[in-house]
């Protein structure tokens, strides 16, 4: 009977940071929350990693034709030098410039990040991660994909790095940067969600040491659920935040980010 509750906490678990990963209310500080809810503590990044893998998952399938474009007409380019791929390689490159913040400030400062998964660290940072939606909520920019320029690729991947406290979202801090620069929505969902390959990537190399100590053959079960169910979660989560940023409506967004930050900071 233990076992069946701990397999659905963790089933709980993988659809609550699946869900949360591609919209802009921080699934990691969500986890935070859920898990000292739950009472579930769980040592090391492995079960993260797993559901965040999961994520990375959704994204690709949802973003797969984009993807396929832009390494063919990347790789195209540089045979070629065809201007009717250069758009597509310039954006590649804004990629990889987008990456680098997330990537040299999580090591350098990833013991100072850990220490602050706190849930009143993560009420504060939800009310502003509101904040920065709420801002945004009326802009709609011009800039399409082959109006970005490596300074625009360089803020937004500044952006993704000061996500990487708990409760800061993500998709919000990236997303929010874009928009400030004047980016279509269209544009910063696409940048946005294809900078999160690289760095998830990153980040899972990065935690191998953790998913080699994770004891998985006791806990095979909970995780694979949990796995599963985060690619379910996110894929639904990302085609519905799609929606949701075609209509425009990321205030509602920020009004939650707003009573749930400040519940967690009262009472948590």
């Amino acid at each position: 009977m233990e076992q069946i509750w701990l397999i659905i906490k963790y089933l709980f678990l993988g659809l609550f940071q699946g869900f949360t990963e591609p919209i802009p209310i921080s699934s990691s500080g969500h986890l935070v929350i859920v898990q000292e809810l739950m009472a579930l503590r769980m040592d090391g990044y492995a079960f993260e990693v797993l559901v965040n893998f999961g994520s990375l998952i959704a994204v690709i399938i949802i973003y797969r034709e984009d993807i396929l474009r832009l390494i063919r007409n990347g790789i195209g380019f540089l045979l070629t030098k065809d201007e009717r791929q250069k758009d597509d390689f310039n954006f590649i490159i804004y990629l990889l410039i987008g990456t680098v913040p997330a990537g040299v400030i999580g090591i350098l400062l990833s013991d100072a990040f850990d220490n602050l998964k706190g849930t009143q660290t993560v009420g504060v940072t939800l009310i502003i991660t509101g904040i920065a939606l709420w801002t945004i909520r009326n802009i709609r920019g011009l800039k399409n994909d082959g109006m970005l320029t490596w300074k625009d690729a360089l803020i937004v991947g500044l952006s993704q790095a000061v996500a990487l406290i708990p409760g800061i979202s993500r998709s919000g801090a990236t997303i929010v940067a874009a928009m400030l620069l004047g980016m279509k929505q269209q544009t910063a969902l696409r940048f946005s969600f294809l900078l999160f390959i690289p760095v998830s990537l990153g980040t899972m190399l990065l935690s191998i040491d953790d998913l080699l100590a994770a004891d998985f053959a006791v806990m095979w079960p909970s995780y694979l659920i949990a796995f599963l169910a985060s690619i379910v979660a996110s894929y639904v989560s990302l085609k519905w935040f799609m929606n949701i940023m075609a209509q425009g409506n990321l205030k509602y967004f920020a009004i939650y980010c707003f009573v749930v930050g400040g519940l967690v900071w009262f009472f948590l």
